[in-house]
């Protein structure tokens, strides 16, 4: 058996958890996430089909939608790479789901609740938690605005090793992390919907033509970030030699400057008037006199 794909690279995540052939394997893993009152039954998977000019664009979303038996609409995606605007990207991508669900002469309350999940192979936000959800609250009483909005991440490199398997998200987030790993073994022997994973990751990855697209599809994301952070190092680059160039420039006007006021230091000692000093140095008035009071005060 060839090794195992990497069930966070976006390609290989859509096949696995937006496939309308095993719904199970959502629905297990919204529930896990979300801990609705009343789990989730069914799902209806969108924008199931993967074109080859999407897997090949570096800058196309290989996201998850999907709404539940619950009403709820869903989006999930995976970054493997910090683009540091996560957090504006989900609300952006929030609002874009929440204000298509209204057509012309709908009521707004037709408006589903709605659900951005981000999964992130990267640490991002500011605690130590490997699951962050966040809702619509009164800051000083806590008292919940509305549930329609949702918005979670997910940070997989905080998971801590003795994390309890038993919680589902655990679990999904441990078959995320190495699926080849001994918890992940023994996962799939207790839980049917991480077999069903397993089972389809392994299937892929020994189909060909799935491998040659996800080898095309990493290629694709490693040169986006090796863009980003070209982008970032010459944006740093270019902020130095521009600091370097404004240090120059200030201290020739600087020097500039102080010349002109030793100039008129000069002048006023050898007793010229100062309406001439202001003429030659160009200084205002106000600033020849101050100079002359400080002559006339160290004299």
């Amino acid at each position: 058996m060839k090794g195992l794909l990497d069930p966070k690279i976006d390609f290989v995540f859509k096949n696995i958890f937006g496939s309308s052939k095993h719904p199970k394997i959502l629905i297990s893993f919204l529930n896990a996430i979300l801990k609705p009152k009343h789990l989730i039954k069914d799902v209806e998977i969108q924008n199931t089909d993967l074109e080859k000019h999407f897997v090949e664009d570096k800058f196309s979303r290989l996201d998850v939608k999907a709404t539940t038996s619950n009403n709820e609409i869903i989006n999930i995606e995976i970054q493997l790479k910090n683009e540091y605007n996560m957090i504006k990207r989900s609300l952006y991508y929030w609002s874009k789901l929440y204000e298509e669900q209204l057509g012309e002469g709908d009521n707004y309350s037709t408006l589903s609740r709605t659900i951005c999940i981000n999964i992130l192979n990267f640490k991002y936000l500011k605690n130590s938690r490997f699951h962050n959800g966040y809702l619509l609250k009164e800051k000083e009483t806590n008292e919940e605005l509305t549930d329609i909005m949702e918005i979670h991440f997910i940070e997989i490199p905080k998971l801590e090793e003795n994390s309890d398997e038993k919680d589902m998200l655990v679990a999904w987030t441990e078959f995320l992390k190495n699926p080849e790993s001994e918890k992940v073994r023994k996962l799939e022997m207790s839980i049917e919907e991480i077999k069903e994973a397993k089972d389809e990751l392994v299937r892929i990855s020994n189909d060909d033509e799935q491998r040659m697209i996800y080898e095309m599809r990493s290629k694709i994301l490693k040169d986006k970030v090796s863009a980003l952070n070209k982008a970032k190092t010459e944006g740093i680059q270019q902020g130095i030699q521009q600091g370097i160039q404004q240090g120059i420039q200030q201290g020739l006007e600087q020097g500039l400057q102080q010349g002109i006021m030793e100039t008129a230091k000069n002048l006023l000692k050898l007793g010229m008037d100062i309406s001439l000093v202001k003429e030659a140095t160009k200084l205002s008035e106000g600033e020849i006199i101050n100079i002359k009071e400080i002559l006339e005060k160290n004299n």
